[in-house]
């Protein structure tokens, strides 16, 4: 299984180029906001898949169109890369603490996409990014990927450390969610979708 994904996606808000690599542990994150470079280069660092993204956004507006479009196309690679998910674990869950935070992620890679997002943000700005991003960024993950999601932020004061512990977690959980442990479906109805 190649497990690999490449998607150039051009609007008139965004530029994007992707290559995802489950093979490879290769980072290389460009995204013009240097937070969220930070966080997506922690993510597949944690879920050890290789990554190389380009992004080209209309950040002279905000930063919204930026990580939306980014998470958009990220969902639509793992769609790709998972295939059909034949010998998959599937599910996975993960707490992450990061100072006074510590947050969780529970996924399934169901096919169905499903977000319960709970971690109010104390501050509204890290760097240049806006902190309500990271709902926005899940959101249009899971939605793109098929994926159910819930994560929480049980406990933080810090806006950067609550952001770090969510995108760390759902790296970690990825990465055992994607685990091949066999070779059928696991699921009771024979397929994913």
């Amino acid at each position: 299984m190649s497990r690999k994904a490449e998607i150039k996606r051009k609007t008139k808000e965004t530029q994007i180029t992707l290559a995802l690599d489950f093979n490879s542990r290769e980072l290389s994150v460009d995204t013009g906001i240097g937070f969220f470079d930070h966080m997506l280069t922690s993510m597949f660092f944690y879920a050890r898949i290789g990554c190389r993204i380009n992004v080209k956004g209309d950040r002279y507006v905000d930063g919204h169109h930026t990580v939306e479009d980014t998470a958009i196309v990220i969902g639509q690679a793992l769609k790709i890369t998972l295939g059909d998910k034949k010998g998959i674990r599937r599910f996975a869950h993960c707490y992450i603490p990061m100072d006074e935070a510590l947050c969780f992620t529970a996924l399934d890679l169901s096919g169905r996409a499903f977000l319960k997002f709970d971690a109010p943000m104390p501050q509204e700005r890290i760097g240049e990014y806006d902190s309500c991003l990271t709902v926005e960024f899940f959101r249009a993950l899971s939605a793109n990927a098929g994926i159910t999601l819930h994560m929480k932020a049980l406990c933080g004061d810090n806006a950067h450390h609550i952001t770090e512990a969510l995108f760390k977690s759902f790296g970690v959980a990825l990465r055992e969610a994607c685990r091949i442990e066999g070779d059928d479906v696991t699921s009771t109805k024979g397929i994913l979708e």
